[in-house]
């Protein structure tokens, strides 16, 4: 029989509260904060253009918070993120966070 690892709660936990910015350095090949975004609800939004193997995408990030702005679906925390960005699952996700696979080395401001 196969046993199953499972991830600590404090790598979860850190993940889950990890800034969706800080996340899009590990996961995207090519991020760009856009410096005429001006947010209107939340001082501290940004708003991202982000390449990855999975595709072009237009974000707004408020903490760990997260919403496509193209396909008007978000969410929260980094491995939500990586598997929204990178279509992975949510083990994957989390592997790819902790360094444990996944392509790094993205441009970021």
């Amino acid at each position: 029989m196969k046993m199953l690892k499972s991830f600590d709660v404090a790598t979860l936990t850190r993940l889950r509260e990890m800034a969706a910015g800080d996340a899009l350095a590990l996961l995207a090949i090519h991020v760009k904060a856009d410096p005429t975004y001006v947010p209107l609800k939340a001082d501290h939004s940004r708003r991202w253009h982000v390449s990855t193997t999975h595709g072009e995408f237009e974000l707004l990030t408020t903490w760990p918070k997260w919403y496509d702005t193209r396909t008007h679906r978000g969410g929260g925390g980094a491995i939500d993120l990586a598997m929204y960005v990178l279509g992975l699952s949510f083990v994957d996700a989390v592997k790819h966070l902790m360094g444990e696979g996944g392509q790094h080395g993205p441009d970021h401001p």
